[in-house]
């Protein structure tokens, strides 16, 4: 069966590139601009102070990994009271090496961003939290430290492989601040999120994502969900913010656009293969969803000005 948050994953395409360290040692305080994407943070030895724009100082330990998805600035200080540094200051000319502030070890932070699918992207984007923490103690961030020690080590030590490597344990380290988020019991609003976080509709979700070209109807779907038609409806729409059979129509849609971008498959062959009857049918669906033929968001693929 369809693992849902892989199959949205497959589709937002997150790639976690690390881009720096930073190592302090003393009383120091660094102040770091509004990221201009999603930005990830974690604190491999040591513990600080962070003082995110227009909220209180909180306590950073080792093992702590923060994601950033707003463009906020904040601070990380040894001492929240400190007055702070330039950041950029500091990590310029340190293309490999971690960044240094005042002498010692005793602070090891790690930092990336997450580049995301300009198709798909938006599904992760719009359910992140402006800021969601991790802790190195909660159950889903249990191997957060590991990834952490293993990150740095091939960042630090340029060992042949290190550039995979790192890109490899960036995506699991991402992989596990989603995981934390979802385990978070936060009241996330109507979105997939809350939709495949519903043990209930999972069952449902399933059967629309294994096979998406299928004629699903809505008592088949209510039926896998062990509820009455009725029932069903109204839950799922509660939970994914559009009705069963819309929500459908908008997963073949990012389907059809990401295998119009990364595949030569004949638009009528793909139309086929995500249940419309003609090539005429599927342009018009995609062209009411996404706003543009199908051909010419294909054709974005080698020119973006015709997109």
């Amino acid at each position: 069966m369809p693992d849902l948050l892989s199959d949205i994953l497959s589709l937002a395409n997150p790639q976690s590139v690390v881009t720096g360290a930073l190592q302090a040692g003393g009383d120091w305080a660094a102040r770091f601009p509004p990221p201009a994407q999603v930005k990830f943070f974690g604190i491999a030895r040591g513990a600080c102070w962070m003082r995110l724009e227009g909220a209180e100082p909180a306590r950073l330990e080792a093992g702590d990994v923060f994601l950033l998805s707003a463009p906020l600035a904040f601070v990380l200080a040894s001492d929240p009271a400190l007055p702070p540094l330039d950041v950029a200051a500091a990590f310029r000319g340190c293309a490999d090496a971690a960044a240094r502030l005042n002498d010692g070890d005793d602070f090891l932070m790690v930092g990336g961003h997450v580049d995301l699918n300009p198709d798909n992207g938006d599904l992760l984007h719009a359910v992140l939290p402006p800021m969601l923490l991790a802790r190195a103690g909660s159950a889903p961030a249990t191997a957060s430290q590991w990834i952490l020690d293993q990150l740095v080590q091939e960042r630090l030590t340029g060992q042949p492989g290190a550039g995979s490597a790192t890109a490899h344990l960036a995506q699991l380290l991402f992989l596990h601040l989603l995981r934390a988020h979802l385990a978070s019991q936060e009241a996330f609003p109507p979105s997939w999120i809350r939709a495949i976080t519903d043990r209930q509709l999972a069952p449902a979700l399933r059967l629309m994502h294994g096979e998406p070209g299928r004629s699903w109807q809505l008592g088949e779907l209510a039926k896998a969900a062990g509820m009455s038609r009725t029932s069903f409806a109204t839950r799922f729409r509660a939970a994914a913010g559009l009705p069963p059979l819309a929500y459908l129509t908008e997963w073949r849609m990012r389907l059809a656009r990401k295998a119009l971008r990364e595949t030569d498959t004949p638009v009528s062959t793909l139309a086929f293969s995500l249940g419309y009857t003609s090539e005429s049918a599927f342009s018009h669906a995609f062209k009411r969803s996404v706003g543009i033929a199908p051909q010419r968001h294909r054709a974005a693929r080698e020119d973006p000005a015709n997109a």
